[in-house]
C-alpha cells in the first residue's frame, strides 16, 4: 500500500482525496435527486475515474510520475452544489 503520509503527506492526502471525491461522486449519481440523466452521468463518469486512479496510486503505482489533477479539488465541490440546487431547487419552485 502506497499511503504513508509519513513518507510523503501530500501524495497520500491527495490519494485519500481522491477515494472520498470519487465516493461522494458516485453517491450523488446513485441517489439522482432531481439530477438530470446527464448529470447523473457525468457524476458516474468522474466518479468511477477519481476512485479508479485512488485505487491505483494507493494500491498498483510503484512510484515515478504520477499527475496530479485540480479537477480533482475543484469538480466534487461545483458537481456538489450543483446536486444541492437540483435537491433543494425543486422543492422551493413547487
Amino acid at each position: 500500500m502506497n499511503i504513508d503520509f509519513s513518507a510523503d503527506a501530500a501524495f497520500s492526502w491527495y490519494v485519500v482525496f481522491l477515494l472520498v471525491s470519487g465516493i461522494a461522486l458516485l453517491a450523488m449519481a446513485a441517489i439522482g435527486g432531481g439530477q438530470s440523466g446527464g448529470e447523473r452521468l457525468l457524476n458516474l463518469v468522474f466518479g468511477v475515474g477519481f476512485l479508479g486512479y485512488a485505487v491505483y496510486l494507493g494500491f498498483i503505482f510503484d512510484g515515478g510520475d504520477y499527475f496530479i489533477f485540480f479537477y480533482a479539488f475543484i469538480l466534487p465541490v461545483l458537481m456538489l452544489f450543483r446536486f444541492l440546487k437540483a435537491v433543494f431547487g425543486e422543492r422551493q419552485s413547487a
